[in-house]
C-alpha cells in the first residue's frame, strides 16, 4: 500500500464509509426493512462492499453509476457501493419521461445502469438510446437475478482507493422546469457534513425508526433523512409507493418515529378510515416539505400525532437539503415561515452583491459545505450560481430579527401585476385556507391591461360545491386587492414533478392565452 493511499484512508471524509461506521457501531440492528426483506447495518455495508469491489474489478469506476428504482434495498447497496469504489451515484428522477432521462444518462456518459426490473417498460425506452453504457444490472423480480451475479463479481472486503474529500459522489438533475436538465454535482464532504448536520439538527438516534416513501431519488429524502439515520443507527422502513392506510400499518406495526410526507399525503392519512383508533403515539416527528399547509391541517396533524412535533423543512438540490428548519417553539408563530437556517449553513438576504439587513427583501443566499461542487458541463451556470461569494438560491425572500427566513416565492414565479410583485405563495397559502379548496396553485399569466394577471388554479374537495365568485369573495376579505385573483380556474389535478411538486410551467404554458382568448 502507497503512502497516498495509506494517508487517504486514515483520514478522509467519503460517503461510503458512513455504512462502514454504521456496520462497526450498530452491527445487527435493523437497518432497512423492505417488504420481506430485513437488513442488519452489518449486511448493508457488506452487500455495498461487493457492489464497489465489482464495479472496481469490471473496470467501472469513471463514469456515473446511474440507478433506476423506487424505494428499494438495492438502492441503498448500489448507492453506498459506488461511494466506496469512488465512483459517483447517479439516482434518476422517476417523474422524469424517456426522452429526458435519456439526455441525463448522455449528458452524463453513464456506464452502468442498475433497473428495478418493474420499471422495465421505461426503461427499455431509454437503454437502447445510450450508447455509453457498458451494463445493465436487473433486480426485483423473481427472473431479475443480474443484481445477485453483479454482487458476485466482487467481495466482501472494504474497497481501498484513494477518495478525496471534494471528489463528486452524488450526481442529481434538475427537474427542468425552464430549460434543460442541469446536472447537480455533489461532493464526499458536502453530503456527510450535510448528513451530520441534519441528524444533530433533528436530534435523530439509534432508537429512531424512519419512513421512506418520498423518492430516495430525491435529495430531500436522501440527504435529509435517509443518510442522517445511517450515519446514528436509526432503522429505515421502505415503501414502494405511497398508500395512507398502509403508512398508517406500518406506523402502528413498527413503531415509527419520524414522518417526512408531502402536504398532500399528510391530507390523505388524516382522511383515512377510522383514524381515531389509530395509536400513532410512537411519532414525535412530523415533518413536511415541497408545499406550503395551511394553519388548520398542521393542527388536526397535531392532534391526530399528539406526541409528535410538526415540521417545515426546506433546500434545494444544489445547496444539499435540508437548508432551513422550523424550529418546534415558531409553531403557532411562524409556522407559514422557512425556520432558521441549520446548524452548518448560513443564510442572509442579497441584492446586487449587498447583504441586505433583517425585513428587507431580496434573493436568499447561502454559504456551507453543503453546496455542490458544480453544474455538469455549465461553467458559466456555476460561476453565475456562486457569485459574491455566496450561492444564490434563485428564491425570494426576507429574514426576521430572529434569524427565522421568510420564504416568498421563486424570482420566475412572482407575479408582476400592475407594477406591484405578488408572492404566489402567499395566495396559495390564502387559498388552502378555504375548506372547500382541496389544493390550490397561483401562476401569472399575460393580461393586456395588468402585464400579468393573478391566476388560481385549484382542486375541490369533493363533499363541497363552491363558486369561483365565492372563492374571490373569500380572498378579497383576506388579501390586499391587488394579490387577490383575477380569475380561479377549477381543475381535477395538477402536473407534478417526481416529489409532488406542481409543475407551474406547464401550467403557464397550458393557460398562456387564456386572458387573450377572453371576450
Amino acid at each position: 500500500m502507497d503512502s497516498v493511499l495509506e494517508k487517504n484512508l486514515a483520514s478522509r471524509v467519503a460517503v461510503g464509509d458512513i455504512a462502514v461506521r454504521a456496520a462497526q457501531h450498530f452491527r445487527q440492528k435493523l437497518a432497512i426493512h423492505d417488504g420481506d426483506v430485513r437488513l442488519s447495518f452489518q449486511e448493508v455495508n457488506a452487500l455495498a462492499c461487493r457492489f464497489g469491489q465489482a464495479l472496481i474489478k469490471n473496470e467501472l469506476t469513471t463514469h456515473p453509476v446511474a440507478l433506476m428504482s423506487r424505494n428499494r434495498w438495492p438502492f441503498f447497496v448500489s448507492y453506498f457501493g459506488t461511494a466506496k469504489a469512488g465512483a459517483t451515484i447517479m439516482p434518476l428522477n422517476l417523474g422524469l419521461d424517456a426522452p429526458s432521462l435519456v439526455y441525463c444518462l448522455n449528458d452524463a456518459q453513464a456506464e452502468v445502469l442498475v433497473v428495478e426490473k418493474p420499471l422495465a417498460s421505461l426503461a427499455e425506452q431509454v437503454i437502447a438510446q445510450v450508447p455509453t453504457l457498458r451494463r445493465v444490472v436487473w433486480f426485483g423480480s423473481p427472473d431479475a437475478a443480474d443484481f445477485q451475479d453483479f454482487l458476485m463479481e466482487g467481495d466482501d472486503t472494504e474497497p481501498e482507493v484513494v477518495i478525496a474529500d471534494r471528489d463528486p459522489v452524488q450526481l442529481l438533475y434538475t427537474s427542468g422546469t425552464t430549460s434543460a436538465p442541469k446536472g447537480v454535482l455533489t461532493s464526499h464532504l458536502a453530503v456527510t457534513i450535510t448528513a451530520l448536520g441534519a441528524a444533530l439538527q433533528n436530534q435523530l438516534s439509534a432508537e429512531d425508526s424512519l419512513l421512506h416513501v418520498l423518492p430516495l431519488f430525491h435529495c430531500a429524502d436522501l440527504n435529509a433523512f435517509a443518510l442522517p439515520a445511517f450515519i446514528v443507527g436509526a432503522s429505515n422502513h421502505l415503501l414502494a409507493q405511497f398508500d395512507a392506510t398502509r403508512v398508517a400499518d406500518i406506523i402502528e406495526e413498527e413503531q415509527l418515529t419520524t414522518l417526512f410526507l408531502l402536504p398532500m399525503m399528510w391530507q390523505a392519512i388524516l382522511g383515512i378510515e377510522n383514524i381515531d383508533r389509530r395509536d400513532f403515539s410512537s411519532v414525535r416527528l412530523a415533518l413536511y416539505a415541497m408545499a406550503p399547509m395551511p394553519d388548520e391541517r398542521i393542527a388536526r396533524i397535531a392532534e391526530r400525532f399528539s406526541r409528535a412535533t410538526v415540521i417545515l423543512g426546506s433546500g434545494q438540490t444544489e445547496f444539499t437539503p435540508p437548508t432551513t428548519f422550523q424550529r418546534p417553539y415558531h409553531q403557532g408563530t411562524k409556522s407559514a415561515s422557512w425556520g432558521t437556517p441549520v446548524l452548518t449553513v448560513d443564510a442572509r438576504i442579497m441584492n446586487d452583491g449587498e447583504v441586505l439587513k433583517p425585513g428587507e427583501v431580496g434573493e436568499i443566499v447561502y454559504r456551507g459545505a453543503h453546496a455542490m461542487s458544480e453544474y455538469l458541463h455549465h461553467p458559466e451556470a456555476t460561476e453565475e450560481a456562486f457569485r459574491h461569494g455566496w450561492f444564490h438560491s434563485g428564491d425570494m425572500g426576507w429574514i426576521d430579527e430572529e434569524g427565522v427566513v421568510w420564504f416568498l416565492d421563486r424570482k420566475k414565479d412572482i407575479v408582476k401585476t400592475g407594477g406591484e410583485n405578488v408572492s404566489s405563495v402567499e395566495v396559495e397559502r390564502c387559498l388552502l385556507t378555504h375548506p372547500a379548496i382541496q389544493d390550490a396553485t397561483v401562476i401569472g399569466l399575460s393580461h393586456p391591461h395588468w402585464g400579468e394577471a393573478v391566476t388560481a388554479l385549484v382542486t375541490v374537495n369533493p363533499q363541497f360545491n363552491v363558486s369561483e365568485e365565492e372563492i374571490l369573495a373569500f380572498c378579497k376579505d383576506h388579501l390586499a386587492g391587488f394579490k387577490v385573483p383575477k380569475r380561479v380556474l377549477f381543475v381535477t389535478q395538477f402536473p407534478r414533478t417526481g416529489t409532488g411538486k406542481i409543475q407551474k410551467h406547464l401550467l403557464r404554458d397550458t393557460y398562456q392565452d387564456f386572458y387573450r382568448k377572453l371576450p
